[in-house]
């Protein structure tokens, strides 16, 4: 058996689904449930479970002969968010127990981390182990993911294979339930359907032009391609980046969604809120020689190939992955 948490959200969701079209079908899936909006991420999913996160850790205890892995995905991911008591709760404690079960029945875990952890890039964006005590997350969410890296490295009891996964700025289908949320690629979409019109925020720096902040851009397929590498080869115990490598521009982004559309390029350039704005990333780009050294060699959708996929196959007609 195979344990996904958070298995009813955006990257969760399309996570089993790629774990049932690799033919494992007998999972537990695992989440809080209680948002309506996300039942139809899991509408022709196969599995053969389904726990409350809540009862997860006694699931876990009573049944550990018969898991063979656990993907870790649920968290709370509201950047919005400044009660770090609720990260605390839902990060932190939760994983390290979830950690703690793994040690003690021996049961290999993959679990999110963010490129939040990463801050304003003061320190770069390489995944180096050393460097992760000296990272400054620029909110809450971003400190719960970089407070469980800190703590799971000075760990010396480690599951039998171990895996945290930094998400840089993931995209794709399943994610209709994540409202503000959401990536832009599903704001832009909306916003050119209903007036032909995408908002960019404006540069407030001088050496950036409008438009053109840049951050790495990963398609949910890819994620998904990664943790079944995972589970499949095992490498090295270690934290990995995971986006595609290459920095892309929002203008890129925008372009990309309006020519997925077929839809003329118009942009309105909007001031960054002024709550966010000390707190806004102009640049992120994952540095991925890590997972390539672990032996990953598949290729990443280029921006302009997901957003053709996720647009076409997928927002067009409301569709899940």
């Amino acid at each position: 058996m195979i344990i996904v948490t958070g298995a009813a959200g955006f990257i969760g969701s399309c996570l089993v689904s790629k774990l049932n079209n690799e033919g494992y079908n007998n999972l537990l899936i695992s989440d809080d449930f209680s948002n309506e909006e996300k039942d139809k991420n899991l509408d022709s999913k196969k599995f053969s479970q389904k726990v409350h996160r809540d009862d997860l850790m006694n699931f876990i205890k009573e049944n550990h002969n018969s898991i063979e892995f656990i993907f870790h995905i649920g968290a709370r991911t509201d950047t919005t968010e400044f009660d770090m008591e609720i990260f605390n709760k839902l990060n932190l404690h939760y994983t390290q127990a979830l950690w703690k079960l793994c040690v003690a029945f021996q049961i290999p875990l993959v679990y999110a981390s963010s490129a939040a952890t990463y801050g304003a890039g003061e320190f770069g964006y390489d995944d180096n182990e050393q460097l992760i005590p000296k990272l400054k997350p620029l909110n809450p969410y971003g400190d719960s993911k970089n407070d469980f890296d800190k703590w799971a490295l000075l760990q010396k009891e480690q599951p039998p294979f171990w895996a945290g996964l930094k998400f840089f700025n993931v995209y794709g289908p399943n994610e209709y339930h994540k409202g503000r949320m959401a990536s832009v690629i599903w704001h832009s979409f909306n916003q050119i359907k209903k007036s032909g019109r995408v908002k960019l925020f404006k540069s407030h720096r001088a050496e950036y032009k409008d438009g053109m902040q840049l951050r790495d851009f990963v398609y949910v397929k890819d994620v998904c391609d990664v943790c079944i590498f995972l589970i499949k080869n095992k490498p090295k115990s270690s934290i990995y980046n995971l986006g595609t490598g290459t920095a892309r521009a929002f203008l890129d982004l925008a372009t990309g969604t309006f020519n997925a559309m077929k839809v003329p390029v118009t942009i309105d350039w909007i001031d960054i809120p002024k709550d966010i704005r000390d707190k806004y990333q102009y640049f992120t780009e994952a540095k991925m020689e890590k997972l390539r050294s672990a032996g990953y060699t598949e290729k990443f959708y280029s921006l302009e190939e997901g957003i053709n996929d996720y647009v076409q196959n997928y927002l067009v007609d409301m569709r899940y992955y």
